[in-house]
């Protein structure tokens, strides 16, 4: 039973270190190979509590029952043994804890990183509509200003480019196309 417990304990940290290897990966470039991994890691440390959440109720099975006859000296191992398969349990629950705000951490981060570029694409179609407006207008069969002026298309082009400008320039003064 001791030598289960301190299996479970080894694997345990094994486990850790594993999910700590795969964050630090994660905090340089997100993949998606990386969260699926941490979601196995996860799944694997609910089937170790499991797992150690039986055995510790067996150990108290078997001490109130006393079936296995054991004798005083080899009682106190039994309840070390009882005190390991315990502490495994807290470790256990305590790493997928953290694992679980890790990989929430994580969500909130790509969250945050797809609503930023959402924002830049946004700011860039609305300042790309101004020129498409623009020249949506001088292509309807109404009169319009310096239709009859040879440079009509150049002065067009000018009045895009300079609202275009203007609306980038409100854009960067109200600090929305800062990343």
């Amino acid at each position: 039973f001791l030598r289960a417990t301190l299996l479970f304990l080894q694997y345990l940290k094994q486990i850790n270190n594993a999910a700590m290897i795969i964050q630090k990966k994660l905090e340089q470039a997100s993949k998606n190979k990386q969260l699926i991994k941490l979601l196995n890691i996860q799944k694997s440390l609910v089937y170790f509590t499991t797992s150690l959440k039986s055995n510790a109720f067996l150990f108290e099975r078997l001490q109130k029952l006393n079936l296995l006859q054991i004798n005083s000296e080899n009682e106190d191992l039994f309840e070390d043994v009882a005190i390991e398969s315990k502490q495994a349990i807290e470790m256990a629950n305590i790493y997928t804890d953290i694992l679980s705000s890790t990989m929430d951490a994580f969500a909130s981060i790509i969250s945050n990183n797809l609503n930023m570029v959402m924002k830049a694409l946004t700011l860039i179609t609305i300042i790309l509509t101004i020129p498409v407006l623009l020249a949506s207008l001088y292509g309807m069969n109404v009169k319009l200003p310096f239709q009859e002026s040879p440079y009509a298309f150049f002065i067009v082009i000018g009045l895009a480019t300079i609202f275009s400008l203007l609306g980038m320039g409100f854009f960067i003064r109200k600090k929305w196309l800062e990343m």
